[in-house]
């Protein structure tokens, strides 16, 4: 079904050189980092069909700042913050504020730029480690120090080719670690779809009240904003606000949302390039599913690579494999480990407690050195 090239994602030369040279029809752009540095623009340039939010409307990801100030413009429901690019401005803003505290890094950080802090001194070391030691590197140069909204967290995605927008069914996912929510945020260790506390009317009040005026306010920034629209939300009294906007599907949520697709997702992409979304019937499937990472020992701190994945052929049918941090071994069918999210166990059933049976079922069959996964994903007894 597909080839992997030996050409990386943030080498936007290299990538637009192969679609020219191999008459690609359509391209699908997947990660923020590629999206940031403009390839929709270089591939729109050249006449190529391109899936993907341009530069300028990408920086609703890749910087906080932006989003926040869009956001307050166009009065879309948000959490309170002040950004700084001032380190000594930012500590004295700390003092008057009330834990836990907010802390996220402007620009991109693969998810690892957001820090809950409980105190006034965990909030003053995040502080230095982000803006002075720049274990963040860049994307720390401005900070943003934010109300801490409390409720229920959820991500709704949309598609949209700047003027239509349609929604995709929404999802929750998994940032901390360890089981219980605690621990270092990560990329994600897992998630689920539908949220169970989401009602139809919730849903369009969502749509209503911040992925429509969002992409509306993006038109008239000048902005217009093509692809997946990706809002991570806090439903506080039933009330959504959004914590931060992704310009893309996003993992590990991609891989419990786009299993209910039942439109083919090409047509789809079709008609956003085309600006004909308005035309095409998106249809979901009404089926619960379930994904759960498995990650490398020590993420999302340092970890080691390269080590074996064993009983990937030892799954039950139906049940997916989404690879992330892996690589093909020397020998014919290995594969190893080379990331810190290695994998995605996927498995949809009639309800949440069906797809989630499933999927824990099958994650003891895979193993490599040092893997660990949530045990909580889903479980949403009380």
């Amino acid at each position: 079904m597909a080839q992997n090239l030996d050409i990386k994602a943030e080498d936007i030369k290299g990538l637009l050189k192969f679609a020219q040279e191999n008459k690609i029809n359509l391209t699908v752009v997947g990660p923020e980092a590629p999206l940031s540095e403009g390839i929709a623009d270089y591939f729109l340039a050249s006449g190529l069909a391109v899936f993907g939010a341009t530069r300028s409307a990408t920086e609703i990801e890749s910087s906080k700042a932006f989003a926040k100030e869009l956001m307050q413009k166009h009065a879309i429901p948000c959490a309170r913050s002040t950004s700084f690019s001032d380190y000594g401005q930012a500590k004295d803003y700390l003092q008057g504020q009330k834990p836990p505290i907010v802390i996220k890094a402007d620009g991109l950080a693969a998810g690892k730029g957001v820090i809950i802090a409980e105190s006034i001194a965990e909030a003053e070391d995040a502080l230095q480690s982000l803006m002075e030691a720049k274990t963040l590197g860049s994307a720390a140069d401005r900070v943003l120090i934010e109300e801490h909204l409390v409720g229920r967290e959820m991500s709704a995605f949309a598609f949209t080719d700047g003027h239509t927008v349609v929604p995709m069914v929404p999802a929750c996912d998994y940032k901390r670690i360890y089981d219980g929510d605690r621990g270092p945020n990560t990329g994600g260790m897992g998630s689920y779809s539908p949220p169970q506390f989401l009602s139809p009317a919730l849903e369009n009040i969502v749509t209503k009240t911040i992925m429509e005026p969002t992409v509306m306010a993006m038109h008239d920034e000048g902005r217009p904003y093509r692809g997946v629209l990706y809002g991570g939300l806090m439903i506080t009294n039933n009330v959504p606000k959004v914590l931060e906007f992704n310009a893309r599907f996003g993992d590990p949520e991609a891989q419990v949302t786009l299993p209910r697709l039942k439109t083919d997702l090409v047509d789809i992409m079709q008609a956003v390039v085309d600006n004909e979304l308005d035309s095409i019937n998106v249809e979901w499937s009404e089926d619960a599913c379930v994904g759960v990472v498995i990650a490398s020992a020590g993420y999302p701190g340092s970890y080691k690579t390269g080590f074996p994945i064993s009983g990937l052929d030892e799954l039950d049918k139906g049940v997916l494999v989404f690879h992330a941090g892996t690589r093909p071994g020397e020998a014919p069918g290995q594969v190893l480990t080379g990331g810190g999210r290695v994998l995605t166990v996927v498995a949809t059933g009639k309800n949440l407690a069906e797809a989630r049976e499933k999927v824990y079922k099958n994650i003891p069959r895979i193993h490599f050195e040092g893997c660990h996964y949530r045990k909580d994903i889903a479980d949403i007894r009380g």
